[in-house]
């Protein structure tokens, strides 16, 4: 195991971009989403793009306490609405549904990364397990789709609280949920801030940088896969 892992009890983990990744490469540009507005997406200017997404998830995340798949649906389902008006691409009220249904009920959006269960079964074996991730409530059913739920004695899902990390909340909860000191936990995240959120809490931090764009320079111990944790 790796040395940082020695005498600890638990270990935290972030969920994308850490244990999963998006197939399509983008969390809201889903497969089905591109399927009606690829084209479209061509001709805009990839900066009015940006900050298209930055505001309609702005407006989304106003809305981020939800307790349950049929609200996540109805808050995607905004989303994409505002999200088609913003860029001007045309998609109707039902390829709006389509979209919003298959981001929320669609497993197979989500991928794990090749050496994810082996890395969690290894590590099961010796600590408890716990998640802490920005996220909606469908990711439970994504999860256990794809053998990873059962992995977790202990969850801390952005969706119950209505705020995300790097909020103090977030960590707090794990904590208390997972019935240890910070200084006997870890926790792997690919954002520096939130890594760094943590460590004011005591827990030991460590950056995943898994995915282009997530290596940083960073104060802490970095990994570029699960598989370095064994």
């Amino acid at each position: 195991m790796n040395e940082i892992l020695n005498n600890k009890k638990v270990v935290f983990f972030d969920l994308g971009y850490t244990v999963l990744y998006p197939a399509s490469g983008d969390w809201m540009f889903t497969a089905k989403f591109n399927s009606f507005a690829s084209k479209r997406l061509e001709a805009i200017n990839p900066e009015r793009i940006s900050d298209a997404v930055k505001e309609c998830t702005g407006k989304l995340m106003k809305h981020h306490l939800c307790l349950d798949e049929k609200t996540e649906l109805e808050e995607f389902t905004h989303f994409y609405t505002d999200l088609s008006a913003a860029l001007e691409l045309g998609l109707t009220h039902e390829q709006i549904g389509e979209i919003a249904s298959d981001h929320t009920f669609n497993t197979a959006n989500y991928v794990p990364y090749p050496d994810a269960v082996k890395v969690l079964s290894a590590l099961k074996s010796r600590f408890a397990l716990g998640v802490i991730s920005d996220t909606w409530p469908s990711i439970v059913n994504k999860l256990r789709a794809h053998d990873l739920l059962d992995f977790f004695s202990f969850t801390t899902f952005s969706f119950s609280f209505g705020i995300c990390k790097p909020e103090p909340e977030m960590f707090l909860d794990a904590l208390s949920k997972c019935g240890c000191e910070a200084k006997d936990t870890v926790f792997i995240d690919d954002n520096p801030a939130n890594i760094a959120a943590s460590a004011k809490f005591g827990i030991t931090p460590v950056l995943i940088a898994a995915t282009p764009g997530t290596d940083h320079d960073v104060p802490f111990l970095k990994i570029h896969s699960l598989s370095e944790l064994l």
